[in-house]
């Protein structure tokens, strides 16, 4: 078992666009459905395991690029070290002052070293300013609880 580290920021409007942030479903739509609904399926089906937004199933990261891994650790606590860093770095533009809360940030680290160390994954979200937003994510691999069946994106 190892950890994935994902992190992705961007604009808010682009981070809601819902469907480019979820799987297609795994049969088209039938035949005689609607022309916008047919080629819908056929752009989500085509760019969702290449684009770079924050899946919303945690686990999906694992079908996206190995380009977009940021980090690859052999243990809970390296991993939510690398969350802690990240979290540190970013606080200052968190737009709501309470989550900029050390001891609040700290806790959330220890929380994520404990979720890893039990095989879960950790997702974490954050609006900055402009409005932006910041997705943090670490995905545990080898195997996946949520999916096991996925491969390492990194073999």
């Amino acid at each position: 078992m190892h950890h994935h580290g994902y992190l992705w920021a961007g604009p808010k409007e682009r981070f809601d666009n819902e469907a480019l942030r979820r799987p297609p479903y795994p049969e088209p739509p039938p035949a005689g459905s609607r022309p916008e609904l047919i080629q819908r399926y056929r752009e989500v089906s085509a760019e969702f395991p290449t684009v770079d937004l924050p899946p919303l199933e945690t686990a999906n990261w694992l079908i996206k690029p190995r380009s977009l891994i940021r980090g690859t650790w052999g243990g809970a606590k390296e991993a939510a070290a690398w969350l802690g860093e990240r979290l540190a770095e970013h606080a200052p533009r968190f737009t709501a002052e309470a989550e900029r809360d050390t001891a609040r940030l700290a806790s959330m680290v220890t929380s994520a070293e404990g979720r890893l160390e039990e095989g879960g994954d950790v997702s974490y979200g954050f609006y900055l300013e402009r409005p932006s937003f910041l997705s943090l994510a670490v995905v545990t691999c080898s195997p996946n609880r949520s999916m096991p069946e996925q491969a390492c994106p990194l073999r």
